[in-house]
């Protein structure tokens, strides 16, 4: 056999009556030690001045091991960040003792970190809310929402314990046996040879998901197919994603590090980004789908799967994607920008919607039930999102604990917006009422309170009609006969 090869015999596959035990992941608490904010950029990556051709919008998270490139206007705890504008990013990770340390049995053979592998690189407890930061709005700019009442109480204080658990207890990575759904499965094989520099990377990877996903991505790795990963980005507070889950089918090719993977996006046919085609292709400089300097494109010794996740999450699923098309960029801060990016990302909020009734009506293999518990336990939050959007709050504004003011968010939602939403809002509530939210059940109308004394009344102006009919027939009688 070639020595550059190496043979893995997958794991026996377990038979559909025994219940798999979840492996147990102890994530690391890691402090942060300094980082700088540039509120100028908006949580985007640094435009270099110097390269016209670079553009913001599909700017990746290049990394590299002495210094940085991204920009965020908030840094998670978990992180630290050193910057610089002409250099590529680092993330280190830093348990108490100032090492790296791996959490998970080292006895699995497809998750130890050969010696020839780099430490990982820690984008550890990464926020969801980049695009929440981005926002100029102070906290006392919020306001309560005034809901209707079958969505006025907390989702957090109807939330039964079982879907609760469910997500606190769902491991943001872990491996399953199989993937048959899979949008790659049929390009490759069980049995493929793969080389040792391919499953180092690969093993790498999985180390890095493994250890430092932030609380809102979680990935499924295959253990009878390496190649395959499944990933779901829930959409950050703050923008026209908020709430939504959004699903990633993954391949590492042959030939991977030296090319970037292969991402497919569970569309259900709906194009929601500039980036994200309804056919599923994902446009992204790190991938190779789209232009870019040789810093934002895919660098085989340095970019990590993890690095490419977190620049779907930042970068596309952002606050204001209408500007994602660099031909729409320059308009940004105008005028007539503003008003058609604040028209797309209305219409983006829609089809968010549409993605949720898609979702739970269909969901990936190994992420059914986690489906139905994220929208059970945001089904009342989603709602009154939707009825302070009716309401004319601008899209995107609903933060925390209510709805920024008007006068924060500058202009409320159009009306076709408002329109839209109370349209599609019958069929989102139809869903969460199946998944069993019963607060949001109709309910049905009380018959009128009839009594002895309306009844009466109601009999008497019958009486008091009759006579004056008779009295009005008679006269016309007189009359004829006079």
């Amino acid at each position: 056999m070639d020595p550059d090869v190496m043979e893995i015999d997958p794991p026996p596959l377990a038979s559909a009556s025994r219940t798999r035990k979840p492996r147990k992941v102890n994530l690391e608490v890691i402090d942060v030690e300094q980082y700088h904010v540039d509120k100028m950029n908006k949580g985007k990556a640094i435009q270099d001045g110097n390269n016209p051709s670079s553009h913001v919008s599909n700017g990746v998270m290049p990394i590299d091991v002495d210094s940085y490139t991204v920009v965020l206007n908030d840094i998670p705890t978990g992180v630290k960040v050193v910057m610089s504008t002409t250099q590529p990013c680092e993330f280190q990770n830093y348990s108490s003792k100032g090492t790296s340390k791996s959490s998970r049995n080292s006895s699995n053979p497809f998750l130890a970190t050969p010696s020839s592998v780099p430490q990982s690189l820690d984008f550890a407890s990464l926020s969801a809310s980049f695009a929440q930061n981005n926002q100029t709005v102070s906290s006392s700019a919020v306001q309560p929402v005034d809901s209707d009442a079958s969505a006025s109480s907390s989702s957090a204080e109807a939330v039964p314990s079982a879907q609760a658990n469910f997500l606190k207890d769902f491991k943001r990575f872990d491996t399953v046996e199989d993937f048959s759904d899979h949008h790659y499965l049929s390009k490759g094989k069980a049995s493929k040879q793969h080389s040792k520099t391919w499953l180092k990377k690969v093993q790498a990877d999985w180390k890095i998901l493994e250890n430092d996903l932030p609380e809102t991505i979680f990935v499924r790795a295959c253990e009878s197919r390496m190649d395959l990963l499944r990933a779901v980005i829930i959409g950050a507070e703050g923008t026209p994603y908020h709430d939504g889950l959004f699903f990633f089918d993954i391949q590492f090719p042959d030939s991977y590090p030296s090319v970037p993977p292969k991402v497919h996006y569970h569309s259900g046919g709906l194009r929601i980004n500039p980036n994200l085609y309804n056919c599923g292709k994902v446009c992204l400089s790190l991938l190779g789908t789209w232009t870019g300097n040789k810093r934002e494109k895919w660098l085989p010794q340095e970019s990590t799967m993890l690095q490419l996740l977190v620049s779907i999450q930042a970068l596309i699923l952002n606050q204001k994607p209408y500007f994602n098309e660099p031909g729409y960029e320059p308009t940004k801060g105008t005028v007539s920008g503003e008003a058609h990016s604040k028209v797309y990302s209305e219409n983006v909020f829609i089809l968010s919607l549409k993605t949720m009734v898609y979702s739970m009506r269909k969901p990936p293999k190994h992420f059914e039930e986690f489906v139905h518990s994220h929208y059970f336990v945001r089904a009342l939050d989603i709602v009154k999102a939707c009825n302070a959007y009716k309401d004319g709050a601008p899209v995107g504004s609903i933060l925390k604990g209510g709805v920024q003011s008007i006068e924060e968010t500058s202009q409320s939602g159009s009306k076709k917006f408002r329109t839209d939403v109370a349209a599609f809002m019958k069929t989102v509530v139809g869903e969460f009422v199946k998944l069993g939210i019963k607060e949001l059940e109709e309910k049905p109308k009380p018959p009128p309170v009839v009594n002895a004394n309306t009844e009466s009344n109601t009999a008497n102006r019958k009486r008091s009609r009759s006579s004056s009919i008779k009295e009005f027939l008679a006269n016309i009688g007189r009359c004829v006969f006079q």
